[in-house]
């Protein structure tokens, strides 16, 4: 059994900190309202929400939360963003906690709340704070034999609750005025502290009822910041830097769970200071900045950047920063690491090969003491820049030949900029987006925990809203797209201007190369007619199809050009078959984890 040093209970906060995931809160003098209409419940959830930075609520509007919206409506620095339907409004509010660090959303009871849950299990599986905010029945009807519609016909009301338990981190169900206050503040901090969601749900006669507790502004949101146990962090880093003085090519490896632990730099710190190489998982991409001169691309097992792999698992040690060792990320479980080689950087401890476990010891906080003990070795790097070769590049088109998958992102790559975003798609657009080379300041996400198909459209309309200085890329396969097409409507309506790339190869090709069968081939649209008819004449909207590649260069130009305040919808026309060669690996590796007889 593994030793562990430093117990979490042992962490204690730094004192009484005002802090939002973007910086502080300023502090600001409280004031008293004589007029009691202002000392509602729904005024102060609307404050708050501004306080810790959401500026944008994603809304689908139901008789239980009208009178909230209200009241969220008419707080000055919120703005409200109808969704065509709740599981957009959840996956918008997951895109901008991806960009601000925190989202939310506003649904009606169970109806609403049932059909959301599924963009909040995967924020949840994503690690992203994101408050969940649903009207619920009056307060009157709980604990009567009432049955209401919008639920399942029984007169308990805790079926949406129930479900909400198992996918946040938090739930106040707030039924009266007494102790809402405290309930809702305390799902807020949750959120924050634990980067997760949480669940509010507020009765549909309390968001206007004034009440005492609401008639002053609220003392200014606080949160005590961490900190680690300082005898468990130096032992930590001992026993870590022993380790790696014995190593001979030492390498380093980012992972998705750096962002909650907001350990970036300190990673960065960690690479300067060490002159080990550094990769990133390929949920981590766009976490560390990739013009980094030890940048050595995405290590995925056998689907890795060119040379990246070869590096990582011929290393004698590998310290990866907050992993997840999921199927997916370990290429169907072949990765060929080992754990008495790696030493694992989680944001609240650190594991040291098979030795001791060492608890209450912030991500961060180690990096940092690492990187001024940590002994100097280039070796790694030195082997990779001997091994690298440049890549071929793919064959030159004649004219108006069928459009390829490579030659196509070939021109993507020429777009980026610091003033770009990329979003990507579950399918062939994870793996042909990793091959990108991401500018400083290029954002990019997608979500490869949860890998929900239909994802990338809200997220697309939610991150675009976070940061309208950033023109957002997505590239959305065509079976995805028609999971969520209509939230492309809210992007119109709130002027949005992403480019979206609608992959159009004639079914759910990931799932082809996983396994193949008739229910992987999908109706095809007139996916550009589609759009037009939602435009319908009201917002900038440009779309075009290309089939070949004088044709998206044409497309690419115009949209960064001529049509760079519209949303441009460019639908690419490629062949079934024609996917990354990493999928075609990717896919047979997962097929064979999925496949493996059960155990005798």
């Amino acid at each position: 059994m593994d030793t562990i040093a430093g117990s979490l209970d042992t962490c204690k906060p730094d004192s009484g900190d005002v802090v939002r995931p973007n910086g502080p809160v300023q502090s600001t003098p409280r004031t008293v309202f004589t007029d009691s209409s202002n000392a509602t419940l729904g005024r102060h959830l609307a404050h708050r929400l501004v306080e810790i930075g959401v500026n944008d609520v994603f809304s689908v509007p139901g008789d239980f939360n009208l009178t909230l919206l209200d009241h969220l409506i008419a707080e000055p620095g919120l703005n409200l963003i109808g969704c065509c339907n709740e599981l957009n409004a959840g996956y918008a509010a997951d895109g901008y906690a991806r960009s601000r660090g925190v989202g939310a959303c506003v649904v009606t009871f169970t109806v609403g709340g049932l059909s959301v849950i599924n963009a909040i299990a995967g924020a949840y599986s994503e690690n992203l704070p994101l408050i969940c905010i649903v009207g619920g029945p009056n307060s009157n009807d709980y604990g009567t034999n009432r049955i209401l519609h919008h639920t399942i016909g029984l007169s308990d009301f805790r079926q949406e609750l129930t479900c909400f338990e198992a996918v946040t981190c938090y739930q106040a169900v707030v039924n009266n005025l007494e102790d809402a206050h405290e309930q809702i503040d305390k799902a807020v901090s949750m959120a924050l502290s634990e980067s997760k969601p949480v669940y509010i749900s507020i009765s549909c006669n309390l968001a206007a009822t004034p009440h005492p507790t609401f008639r002053s502004d609220p003392v200014p949101f606080s949160l005590s910041t961490k900190s680690s146990n300082r005898m468990s962090l130096e032992a930590a880093v001992e026993a870590t830097v022993e380790f790696l003085n014995k190593a001979v090519k030492p390498v380093l490896v980012g992972g998705p769970k750096m962002r909650m632990a907001k350990a970036s730099n300190a990673l960065v710190e960690l690479t300067d200071a060490s002159g080990y190489p550094l990769a990133v998982m390929p949920a981590a991409k766009g976490l560390v900045p990739e013009d980094h001169p030890r940048f050595i691309g995405t290590y995925w097992g056998a689907v890795s950047s060119p040379f990246c792999a070869e590096i990582v698992e011929s290393a004698d040690a590998y310290i990866f920063v907050g992993p997840i060792f999921n199927d997916y990320a370990s290429v169907g479980y072949s990765l060929l690491v080992k754990k008495e080689k790696a030493i694992i950087i989680q944001p609240d401890r650190v594991t040291v090969a098979n030795g001791p476990t060492f608890g209450c010891v912030l991500m961060s906080d180690f990096m940092t003491q690492l990187a001024k003990r940590v002994k100097r070795n280039e070796t790694a790097y030195e082997n990779y820049h001997r091994i690298f070769l440049t890549q071929g590049k793919p064959l030159k088109s004649q004219p108006k030949e069928p459009l390829r998958v490579n030659t196509m992102f070939q021109h993507v790559q020429k777009m980026l900029s610091s003033e770009t975003a990329v979003i990507a798609e579950t399918g062939d657009s994870w793996f042909n987006c990793q091959k990108l080379k991401l500018p400083r300041g290029c954002g990019y996400e997608f979500q490869m925990q949860y890998g929900s198909i239909g994802w990338s459209v809200g997220a697309t309309l939610g991150y675009a809203q976070a940061q309208p200085e950033k023109r957002v890329v997505a590239f959305i396969g065509d079976g995805s797209f028609q999971v969520t097409a209509q939230e492309v409507s809210t992007m119109l309506r709130n002027e949005q201007k992403s480019i979206i790339f609608l992959v159009n190869n004639g079914g759910y090709t990931i799932e082809v190369e996983i396994h193949d069968g008739p229910y992987n081939v999908i109706k095809n649209w007139n996916y550009t007619g589609f759009v037009d008819a939602i435009h319908n004449g009201e917002g900038k909207c440009w779309t075009t199809k290309v089939t070949c590649e004088e044709e998206l260069v044409e497309a690419v130009t115009i949209a960064s050009e001529s049509k760079k305040d519209c949303l441009c919808f460019i639908e690419v026309i490629l062949h079934k078959d024609d996917t990354s060669k990493e999928l075609l690996e990717w896919g047979s590796r997962v097929s064979a984890a999925n496949s493996r007889p059960p155990n005798q």
